[in-house]
């Protein structure tokens, strides 16, 4: 039994799997902007596997506004991580649900730490996203301003020229989070046992 999990700790981990589900129906991200000219916010969410605007023409609106300062435009189609993060995530789920199958603790270790790999990448990328958006702008741009750069927060919300924008976790974000806690609380049972017990 040394190398096994509890009952408990096997249930957590199956939850943690399923709960990864949630992201395929509820966006990670949200992006909101707010101007006098756009007094009822103009929102973008970001999914496992696409981007889309809060509203009907709300992306296409931050796609005129970003055109007019040299952003590039927001095309779900030509952006990777939307392509690969479906799988990325299946793959939490199928070898979470192996784990609590098998019950094998160095598994538990595998799926805890890989998870928790992929959220700082996952973060970093994100930044990284956005500041080449908010950097690399277009010479030819009808308003520019020397020196200018227009990166989104990565969390919280700051002041583009006349524009406040906001970015925070949507609901699919809430459920990695949860995930990833559920997952990490049945690892650590472990180190609340005898010596003997503990993950290796």
């Amino acid at each position: 039994m040394g190398d096994k999990l509890r009952p408990f700790q096997r249930l957590l981990i199956a939850l943690a799997s399923l709960l990864l589900l949630g992201v395929y129906f509820f966006p990670l991200w949200y992006i909101k902007l707010w101007a006098p000219q756009y007094p009822e916010w103009l929102g973008m969410f970001i999914w496992v596997n696409t981007i889309t605007g809060e509203n009907p023409h709300d992306l296409y609106n931050i796609n005129i506004l970003n055109h007019y300062i040299g952003m590039q435009e927001i095309n779900p189609d030509i952006v990777p991580e939307l392509k690969i993060l479906p799988f990325i995530f299946a793959f939490f789920i199928i070898f979470g649900l192996i784990v609590a199958i098998t019950g094998k603790k160095k598994l538990l270790k595998i799926w805890v730490w890989s998870f928790i790999i992929f959220g700082v990448l996952a973060i970093a990328d994100f930044w990284w996203w956005e500041y080449r958006y908010g950097h690399n702008l277009d010479p030819r741009a009808p308003i520019k301003i020397p020196g200018g750069a227009y990166q989104p927060p990565l969390l919280g919300c700051k002041q583009l020229l006349n524009f406040k924008a906001c970015s925070f976790p949507a609901r699919g974000a809430y459920f990695a989070v949860a995930s990833l806690i559920l997952g990490f609380t049945a690892y650590i049972m472990d180190f609340f046992k005898k010596p003997e017990g503990r993950l290796t």
